[in-house]
C-alpha cells in the first residue's frame, strides 16, 4: 500500500513548499533552492514573504509575482498575501581573467561597436540611465579617449576633485561618472600613442572611488584598437554589448567585434541593432532608412543574443544635445521603452553568465 505523503502541519512550511516549485528563469533554479524565498510568515489565513530578485531590472518580476501568487492561492486558505521585493545582484570578476578587480564592482560591462558613426555612445548613456531608473547602482566610464562625448550628453561640466588619494567622480541623474573630457579643456584633440591610452584607462578605472555598483558600463571608442584591448587587459569584463546599425555593411563590423572578444576571452552579451527604422510624426509611416534586421540575423548566425531594435527617433538626439538622455524620462516614456527594455535584457544575461560558471558565486 502506497503512503500519502506527509502534509506540514506548519503553514509557513506549506507556503515554502508550494514555492519550491517556482523556478527563476535566469538561474533555472527553484526560488526556494536558490534562497531568493525568504521571510515567510503566516498570520492565520494572511502570508507575507520577500522574494529576492537576481537583478532591479530583471525582465522577469512581473511573471515570478504570478507564479508566487498562483503558488500561495492553490493552497486554498490563504486569503492575502503581501510580497515584499528587494534584488541581490551576483557578482563576476571575469572569465579567466587575471586582471585587478575594482573593490565594490560586481560587474562591468563593456558597450563596443566595430566602427564609429552608430550611436554606440548615445545607447551607452541611455542604457545606464535606464539601469539606474530601474533601480540598479550603476557607473559609466567613458572609454573614448580621443573623443569623449559621454559628458555632453549628460550636461554634466566640471572638475573631478581628488579625496583621500582616489579622483571622486563626477554625478549625473544619480551615476557617478568619469571622463577623459573632464580633465581636458573643450576642443582639445588628445593625440596618444597606445601606452599612454593604457595608462590613462588605468588611471580612470583604478584611481577613481566608484563605491558600490552592480554595474559598471564602459564606453568603448569604436573599433578594435588599442582601447578595447587594453580594457580587457586591465580590467576582468562580465561581457559586451555590441551596437550595429542594420545595413549588411555593418555586419561586418558586428563580426570583427564579436571575434576580438572571443579571443580576449570575454562573452558576448548580446547585440542592439541601432537606428533600427524611422516612423514618421505625421503619418505613422515605418521607414527602414538604414535597411532592416541585420544585426538580428548577425546575432542569430553567430550565437550571442539579440537585445532589441531601437529605431531613429530625433527626439534622442535633442535628449542628448540638451544633456537630459531620454532614458531619465522614465520607464513609461514611448521613446526610452526600447533602452529600458535592452537594460532588463541585458541584466537577464549577465545572471545566466555568473550563474554557468564553473565555481559561481552564490546569492548573498
Amino acid at each position: 500500500m502506497t503512503s500519502l505523503p506527509q502534509v506540514p502541519s506548519d503553514r509557513a512550511a506549506e507556503v515554502t513548499q508550494a514555492l519550491a516549485r517556482v523556478m527563476e528563469p535566469d538561474l533555472q533554479r527553484g526560488l526556494v533552492a536558490a534562497r531568493l524565498v525568504r521571510n515567510v510568515r503566516v498570520e492565520g489565513d494572511k502570508v507575507s514573504l520577500t522574494v529576492v530578485l537576481t537583478s532591479p531590472a530583471t525582465p522577469h518580476r512581473e511573471a515570478l509575482e504570478r507564479e508566487v501568487r498562483e503558488a500561495i492561492a492553490g493552497l486554498g486558505w490563504p486569503s492575502t498575501v503581501e510580497i515584499t521585493w528587494t534584488a541581490e545582484v551576483s557578482s563576476n570578476t571575469g572569465f579567466g581573467h587575471d586582471g585587478d578587480v575594482l573593490a565594490g564592482v560586481r560587474n562591468t560591462l563593456a558597450v563596443a561597436s566595430g566602427k564609429g558613426g552608430v550611436g554606440k555612445s548615445t545607447v551607452a548613456v541611455n542604457l545606464t540611465v535606464a539601469l539606474r531608473e530601474l533601480g540598479a547602482r550603476v557607473g559609466l566610464l567613458d572609454g573614448d579617449i580621443y573623443g569623449p562625448n559621454v559628458p555632453g550628453m549628460l550636461g554634466i561640466d566640471g572638475r573631478p576633485i581628488l579625496e583621500n588619494d582616489k579622483i571622486q567622480p563626477l554625478s549625473a541623474f544619480g551615476v557617478p561618472v568619469m571622463s577623459m573630457g573632464f580633465l581636458t579643456d573643450p576642443g582639445q584633440a588628445v593625440i596618444w600613442r597606445g601606452p599612454m591610452v593604457a595608462q590613462a584607462l588605468r588611471q580612470l578605472l583604478h584611481d577613481v572611488a566608484w563605491g558600490e555598483l552592480d554595474y559598471l558600463i564602459v564606453d568603448l571608442p569604436p573599433g578594435t584598437g588599442d582601447a578595447p584591448l587594453s580594457l580587457s587587459q586591465l580590467l576582468p569584463l562580465s561581457g559586451a554589448v555590441i551596437v550595429s546599425t542594420p545595413q549588411e555593411v555593418a555586419l561586418q563590423d558586428v563580426r570583427r567585434g564579436i571575434a576580438m572578444f572571443e579571443k580576449l576571452r570575454v562573452p558576448v552579451l548580446g547585440v542592439i541593432e541601432n537606428m533600427s527604422y524611422f516612423i514618421s510624426p505625421d503619418t505613422g509611416a515605418r521607414f527602414e532608412i538604414f535597411d532592416h534586421g541585420g544585426a538580428r540575423k548577425a546575432a542569430d548566425e553567430l550565437g550571442v543574443p539579440f537585445l532589441g531594435e531601437i529605431p531613429l527617433d530625433p527626439e534622442v538626439r535633442v535628449a542628448s544635445d540638451n544633456g537630459r538622455p531620454v532614458a531619465s524620462r522614465g520607464a513609461e516614456d514611448p521613446v526610452a521603452v526600447p533602452y529600458f527594455e535592452a537594460a532588463r535584457k541585458i541584466t537577464s544575461e549577465i545572471t545566466k553568465l555568473n550563474a554557468a560558471r564553473p565555481d559561481p558565486l552564490p546569492v548573498l
